[in-house]
Parts: structure tokens; C-alpha cells; sequence
């Protein structure tokens, strides 16, 4: 069952008291609403039962969010605003799931649930393993290059403690992969993450940079940095160099 995605785990900090103690029924069942309002929005349910969510709400809480690390190689600005940026990311390891349900918005919670198992507990270690930002979804065009490919590949980058030695995941769905550095033109958008709200700003970030030949067009990423809770919450769309 397919269930939210990214970091809906902002939207009940005033309501839910602190995460060392187990939460009431009361504090659990305002907890299930407020994702089950989230997940409609997503088009998937929301199973009473699942313990992650309730780890990672209590959890994010007390737990800074580690950035994922990059170095910024240029920026674009018109008027003091940025169009868009240059960044290099580095190689790592991240965990990544790939999902084909029918909506973009159903195979990222799908897969989003799973990471969010491992990252709780569901692994060698036995512990909670805190959240980096973004995670990033890698979108494949199809052969027209205007549909998405219903692959959605979902990862999450493992924080600085367990680069050298990455946890395995319990999930075999889930896979622990070697990242080289890669290199992206990224710029910032806000509000929901769709099909549509996507291609449009695939669209407007080529209007930005005309013609490049050194940018792939076959595939794009899209890194989420927000609770989908947050009306206008901050997303970027990335398109990737040929070449570090």
C-alpha cells in the first residue's frame, strides 16, 4: 500500500509532546489524521499501524536534518533574483528505491515509506539512522521527451556517520549504492511536486539556459527539502552535466 512522501514530519510539532516519551492515544490519533490528510493529497492511504511514522515524527522533533554536502560552482541572477545555480555533489553512498505505480506522486510516498523503514530501525544496526536533505527523485523521459517514464527512482543520502559503513537495509527492495560525483543546474520552485507542476519547470529551466549540449535530456532529478504539509514548501528541479 502506497503511502506519503518526503518529510511529512514537520506539520504536528505543536501538537505532539516530547519524542523520548511514547505518545498517548490522543497525541497517536491526531498524529494519523494529520497523515491522513497528507497522504489524500498524494493519493495513497495511510495504514493506522505503521510504527515509522510515529519514530520519525517524534523524532524530527529533537533531530537536525543533515545536508546533503555539495560545493556551489556558479550562480545566475536577474534583478537580485537566482535563476538557477551550479553545484558539484561529491560521490557517496545512498539507499534508493524504484517504484512504477500509476501517478509520480504514488511511486515516490511507495518508495519514501520504504526508506523510511530502514531509516528506522529496519537495519543492520538496529537504530535510527537520521534524516539528510534532499532526498532526490531521478525521473526518465520517454522516447517522445515530454512523458515520464512511470520508474521513479527514490534516494536517500546516507548521513556522514554511516558513509564508511553503510547499514544494510532488511527491505531487499531497497538497494545501497556508490554515487559518483555528479554535477547539476539546479533551481529552486515551490508548492506541490506532480507531473505537471515538474514538466513545467523542466520547461522553464530550458527556457533559462537555451540550447546545451552537454545537459541530459533523457533524464531529470527533482530534490525535495520540505514538509509537503507547507503550502508553498521549497523544491528544486535538477538537470545533470554529461560530466563531472
Amino acid at each position: 500500500m502506497a503511502l506519503i512522501s518526503i518529510e511529512d514530519l514537520d506539520g504536528l510539532d505543536d501538537d505532539i509532546t516530547d519524542s523520548s516519551e511514547p505518545m498517548d492515544e490522543e497525541e497517536q490519533d491526531r498524529m494519523h489524521t494529520h497523515w491522513q490528510a497528507v497522504g489524500r493529497t498524494h493519493q495513497v492511504s495511510v495504514p493506522r499501524d505503521e510504527g515509522p511514522i510515529e519514530e520519525m515524527t517524534r523524532r524530527n522533533q529533537t533531530s537536525e536534518r543533515e545536508q546533503v554536502p555539495s560545493v556551489t560552482i556558479s550562480r545566475h541572477e536577474k534583478l537580485g533574483e537566482v535563476l538557477y545555480e551550479e553545484r558539484l555533489y561529491p560521490p557517496g553512498k545512498w539507499a534508493r528505491v524504484s517504484k512504477a505505480d500509476m501517478l509520480y506522486e504514488q511511486s515516490i510516498s511507495n518508495a519514501f515509506m520504504k526508506l523510511m523503514r530502514f531509516i528506522c530501525k529496519e537495519n543492520s544496526t538496529g537504530r535510527y539512522l537520521g534524516m539528510s536533505v534532499p532526498v532526490v527523485n531521478e525521473i526518465k523521459m520517454a522516447d517522445d521527451g515530454t512523458n515520464f517514464m512511470k520508474d521513479v527512482l527514490t534516494a536517500y543520502y546516507l548521513p556522514a556517520e554511516f558513509q564508511a559503513r553503510p547499514p544494510e537495509p532488511t527491505d531487499p527492495d531497497i538497494r545501497i549504492v556508490h554515487r559518483d560525483a555528479i554535477r547539476v543546474i539546479a533551481r529552486v520552485f515551490y508548492g506541490t511536486t506532480t507531473e505537471e507542476t515538474i514538466s513545467r519547470q523542466i520547461s522553464i529551466l530550458w527556457e533559462l539556459l537555451g540550447s546545451s549540449e552537454d545537459v541530459l535530456r533523457d533524464r531529470y532529478m527533482v530534490a525535495v527539502y520540505e514538509n509537503p504539509g507547507v503550502p508553498q514548501r521549497r523544491n528544486e528541479i535538477w538537470f545533470v552535466r554529461r560530466g563531472p
